[in-house]
């Protein structure tokens, strides 16, 4: 009889300890996913942001494209009206270096200018990225 009450509080023991060991691991195995449901909330927050900057970044390199192509016809509109009233071939080579000058000034610095708009828009663009990759970095460091 001892030896069946030894069999059934040891059987007691192991199904306490296991019971508390399943408990544990489920407790664990939700908080676990948890924290990953919120770094992929987080990781998808990032990317909507990122692609927001970046679809801000194309509106205004749009823009800029438009108001570009809109002022370089309107000054090739009047150049050709200037080259079309020149009274000698001077006067018209005089014009037409003095249009080619100032349109390709006025091109590079439409380039400087777009550049500037790119390289902010990547920026903007990447810093919710880098964000998070740094989340997780520091992550990774602090699990070590």
């Amino acid at each position: 009889m001892a030896a069946a009450e030894t069999v059934k509080s040891t059987v007691e023991q192991f199904t306490a300890a296991s019971n508390v060991a399943f408990k544990d691991g489920v407790e664990k195995t939700l908080t676990a996913l948890n924290e990953v449901n919120t770094h992929s909330k987080k990781n998808l927050e990032a990317m909507v942001a990122s692609m927001t900057a970046a679809t801000k970044g194309a509106e205004a390199l749009g823009a800029q494209a438009m108001s570009f192509s809109k002022s370089a016809f309107d000054t090739q509109v009047s150049a050709a009206r200037s080259l079309a009233s020149a009274k000698s071939v001077q006067e018209v080579i005089e014009l037409q270096t003095a249009f080619a000058k100032s349109a390709l000034e006025t091109y590079m610095a439409q380039v400087g200018q777009m550049s500037e708009t790119v390289s902010a828009s990547v920026k903007d663009s990447m810093k919710p990225l880098n964000e998070r990759v740094t989340a997780l970095v520091e992550r990774m460091q602090a699990a070590r």
